[in-house]
C-alpha cells in the first residue's frame, strides 16, 4: 500500500462516519438492482460491476487510502488491493480482475461479450 502511494496510485483519505455509511447504502442498492431479471443482463452486470467497485472503495477507505482518479488504472488498482484491505482470496482476486476487463470491453468497445 505504501508503495502505490508513493507512485501516486493512491492517496490518504480520511472519510467520515456518514460517508461511509452512504457507501454502504450505495453497495446495497447497487447488489439489490443487480438482482433485477426485468432489466437487460448488461444493466445487471454494470450494478454488480458497481458494487464490487464501491466493496474496493469501502476497504480502501477503512484503511485510510483512495485511489487517484486522475492516474490510469485505478479501477485496476481498486481491485489488486482487496486482498490487503478486506482479506479477499487471491483466486477471486483475479476473478474480479477479469470482471473489470470485461466491463472495459463492454463500455469502450460496446461488446458486452455474453
Amino acid at each position: 500500500m505504501e508503495n502505490l502511494l508513493k507512485t501516486k496510485q493512491l492517496q490518504s483519505h480520511q472519510p467520515s462516519s456518514e460517508a461511509l455509511l452512504r457507501l454502504l447504502d450505495a453497495i446495497k442498492r447497487n447488489i439489490s438492482d443487480s438482482r433485477i431479471e426485468a432489466v437487460s443482463d448488461e444493466t445487471r452486470f454494470d450494478a454488480a460491476y458497481k458494487a464490487i467497485m464501491q466493496c474496493a472503495m469501502l476497504g480502501l477507505w477503512l484503511h485510510g487510502y483512495r485511489t487517484s482518479t486522475s492516474q490510469p488504472g485505478h479501477h485496476q488498482t481498486a481491485i489488486q488491493t482487496l486482498q490487503t484491505t478486506l482479506g479477499t482470496h487471491a483466486s477471486t482476486v483475479i476473478v474480479l480482475d477479469a470482471l473489470r476487463k470485461q466491463r472495459n470491453i463492454s463500455d469502450y468497445a460496446g461488446d458486452p461479450g455474453r
